[in-house]
Parts: structure tokens; C-alpha cells; sequence
């Protein structure tokens, strides 16, 4: 019997355990769901006779190693910092690793072991990165099979509030790991635009939301992502002039985000004393930003009460997030909203044209949502077809080979996941 080892049970794992369950049935295998709350795990396997739940301290090397030996194949949806304990792991025991987190510097210094042991280790294949990077390949690939000179890439991915659902002044709900909301585009970005290499400090992020327009929703700002450089090269683009990839919000969520960062009330670096703060003078840095116009926005997040702050609060990124995760909670029935939209312009017999591509998925409740449906479900049907064997590559990879996203784009396709085109 294969087993499947998932090292993670959170927010983002829930649409993949009942994939891989339910694939599991079909195929005779054995999920086991790793996670240091196991209560966690037990509730997402909901007594599947072909799952089981594990508590795991992943910092104990025992119980860790103990998992990835026991494995077929192994995927960690941990925080990325845990990443690189699971993959040293599956390097001494010569088993397959997925994550659909970024690679990064240690997992790349990984690449000769994992070469050398003919292992397939597949990064990024959550949706950014990973649904962002197969939909982006399939149709460069399709527009330069038909000998085009692609000019122009933008994509644009976020995670938001569905329309029903939205009933706060700052258009969003937490569906995803709330310290990635508080330190958003904390790592600045750079990318180019018209031949011109741009590069945007942190602190200057969110001054430039410029805002896209996707079929039957209201319009959505954006603010670049990361270093979009590092992928001219592998997406093939170095031709065009204009390449970069961006995080969508809505307009007025930009506009007061900003004064928060420019406040330093991100900083997750700076120790506090928290035992007898007030969020009214936590945020005191943020009162040369406030107008008539936007204190509403500070006040509804409790920003500006005077009530004291959890003793257990080490930075400010700490108190931040806590009121984000108390005043931007999913309700129970609350739907939150993928969306995604690719731009590329290109020539064609000398000719010009500009394509979109826009995905928008909608979750069902605050537990399967739009956001674990479309990071977990990429990972889950890698791993099948891996297992299948139809999937044969070894080395570290990202999902930007065909034989990787084909088969993926077409399953995820049967499952809801499917864009709409126009080609102007």
C-alpha cells in the first residue's frame, strides 16, 4: 500500500485531505496527516477508514524521521521554514517531497543530493506560486508555438472577500495564515516595465495601487510581488519589455494599508512590553496619517481603543495580527474569492493583440474555501499523478514544464478551476 505523509493540517490543507482521501479510496492507498495539533488532523480526516491523524513536534527529529521513512511520497504545507528539515529528511530516506511554497536558497542548495537520488522534489505548486505559473506557461506556450513575439506579461492574483460576503470598510477576511497578511510586500519588490527595471521599497509598496478589471466584479487594485525578475527567464519572456506579477486588493485596502506600513505598526523585528500597552498607544505613529476621511477605517479595526493589548504580544507585526484575525474573521458562512487575471500583449503577423485570461473561484464556507480549494488541490493532483507514475521527472522543479502542467490544468479544469479568455 502507498502512503501519502502531509506534514500540516491548516487552513490551507483542508480541500486537499478530502482530495487525497478520496483518491486514496480509488487507489488503495493510506494518507497520514501530520500535525502538531491533533485534534486538528483528526477533525480533517473525519474518520476516513483510509486516513489516519499524527501529532508530530516537527522540530523532534524521532517523530519527524519516523514519518518520511514510513512514506511513499511526502508533502509539507508547514511553515516555509520547516520546509528544509522535512526535505533533509526525504533525501536520506530517498522519498518524493511537494510543497507549494516558493524554493528557496537552503531547499536550492538541496538540488545535487536530490539529482543524485533521482528524487522529484516539486515546488511552488500551491496557487501563487503554482495555478499562477501553469496557467501563465500554457498560454505562452500556445502563443509562441504560433510564432508571436510576446511584448507584455502582468498576472495578478489575490486572495479576497466574495461580494456576498463583504460587510467591512476594508473589503477583506482572512482565509489564508494571518502573518502573511500582516507582512505583505514587507520584502519590497522589483520588476520592469516599458525596458525599466523598477525597483519599490517596502515603505512605498502600497503608495501606487494602480487597478484591473476582471468580467463582473467591481475593479481590484494590485501592487507587485516579490522579485518578478527571477522569472523572465524561466517563463522564456526576456524579450518582452514589460514583465511583472502583482497581489490584487480591493482599491480602498491599499489606500490605508499603506499609512499602517509607513506607522511601522508591521515591525516584526522590534521586542515590546505589552504588559500594560494600549492599542491607543500602540498606534500613536499611526496619528499623523489619520483624516476625517480615513480614521473609520483604524477605528473599526480597534487600532484606536483604549482597550490594553495581549500580554502575550512580543512585536508590533504580533499586535497587528491579532486584531486583524478578531475584526477581518471569516463567519462561518462566509465565502471568500480567488481571482486571478493574466495580461499579455503580443505581435502577430504585424499585428497587435492583448489577451486575458481571468480565474475567479468562489469558496463554500470559512472552512472549504476558494483559498485551501486552490492551494490544495494543484499539490493533491500532482501527487496522484506521480504516483500514477505519469509524472516520471526527477530533480527540483517548479510547475513550469508541460508535462507537469497539462495534466494538471485539465484535472483542475473537472474540478471548477477553469479560466475565461479574451483576446483583443
Amino acid at each position: 500500500m502507498k502512503r501519502i505523509v502531509l506534514f500540516g493540517a491548516g487552513k490551507s490543507a483542508t480541500c486537499l485531505i478530502d482530495y487525497l482521501i478520496r483518491e486514496s479510496v480509488d487507489h488503495g492507498w493510506e494518507l497520514v496527516v501530520a500535525d502538531g495539533n491533533l485534534a486538528v488532523a483528526q477533525s480533517k480526516i473525519a474518520g476516513s477508514a483510509n486516513a489516519k491523524a499524527a501529532q508530530v513536534n516537527v522540530e523532534n527529529d524521532v517523530d519527524r524521521c519516523a514519518l518520511v521513512e514510513s512514506a511513499g511520497i511526502v508533502i509539507s504545507l508547514l511553515p516555509p521554514s520547516f520546509h528544509f528539515l522535512v526535505a533533509q529528511d526525504c533525501i536520506r530516506f530517498g522519498k518524493n517531497l511537494l510543497t507549494a511554497s516558493y524554493v528557496d536558497d537552503k531547499i536550492r542548495s538541496l538540488q545535487s543530493a536530490i539529482d543524485k537520488k533521482k528524487l522529484l522534489f516539486l515546488c511552488e505548486m500551491g496557487l501563487d506560486p503554482g495555478i499562477d505559473h501553469m496557467s501563465a506557461m500554457e498560454l505562452i506556450g500556445r502563443i509562441k508555438k504560433s510564432e508571436a513575439l510576446i511584448k507584455s506579461f502582468r498576472s495578478h492574483t489575490g486572495g479576497l472577500v466574495a461580494p456576498e460576503s463583504d460587510d467591512n470598510p476594508w473589503h477583506y477576511k482572512i482565509s489564508w495564515n494571518p502573518r502573511n497578511v500582516v507582512m505583505a510586500g514587507s520584502g519590497g519588490a522589483v520588476y520592469k516595465e516599458q525596458g525599466a527595471i523598477q525597483t519599490v521599497p517596502y515603505e512605498k509598496i502600497f503608495d501606487d495601487c494602480r487597478e484591473v478589471k476582471i468580467p463582473g466584479l467591481d475593479s481590484l487594485a494590485f501592487y507587485p510581488n516579490r522579485d518578478s525578475l527571477s522569472y523572465i527567464p524561466i517563463y522564456g519572456l526576456e524579450s518582452a519589455s514589460t514583465f511583472f506579477r502583482t497581489t490584487l486588493r480591493y482599491p480602498s485596502f491599499c489606500t490605508n494599508w499603506r499609512h499602517i506600513v509607513k506607522a511601522g505598526l508591521t515591525n516584526d523585528q522590534k521586542m515590546l512590553d505589552a504588559s500594560s500597552l494600549r492599542f491607543s498607544d500602540w498606534s500613536k505613529p499611526l496619528l499623523p496619517f489619520l483624516t476625517s476621511e480615513n480614521e473609520s477605517y483604524f477605528s473599526w479595526l480597534g487600532m484606536l481603543d483604549d482597550a490594553p493589548v495581549p500580554s502575550f504580544c512580543k512585536t508590533s507585526a504580533d499586535i497587528l495580527q491579532c486584531l486583524l484575525e478578531s475584526r477581518l474573521a471569516m463567519k462561518p458562512s462566509d465565502k471568500d474569492m480567488i481571482v486571478m487575471l493574466h495580461e499579455i500583449d503580443y505581435e502577430f503577423a504585424n499585428r497587435n493583440y492583448s489577451l486575458k485570461s481571468s480565474l475567479v473561484v468562489k469558496g463554500e464556507n470559512n472552512v472549504r474555501t476558494a483559498m485551501a480549494k486552490t492551494v490544495g488541490l494543484p499539490i493533491g493532483i500532482a501527487t496522484k499523478l506521480i504516483l500514477e507514475e505519469k509524472i516520471k521527472l526527477t530533480g527540483l522543479h517548479i510547475p513550469i514544464l508541460e508535462e507537469i502542467y497539462e495534466p494538471v490544468l485539465k484535472e483542475l479544469a473537472r474540478n471548477g478551476i477553469v479560466f475565461e479568455e479574451q483576446t483583443n
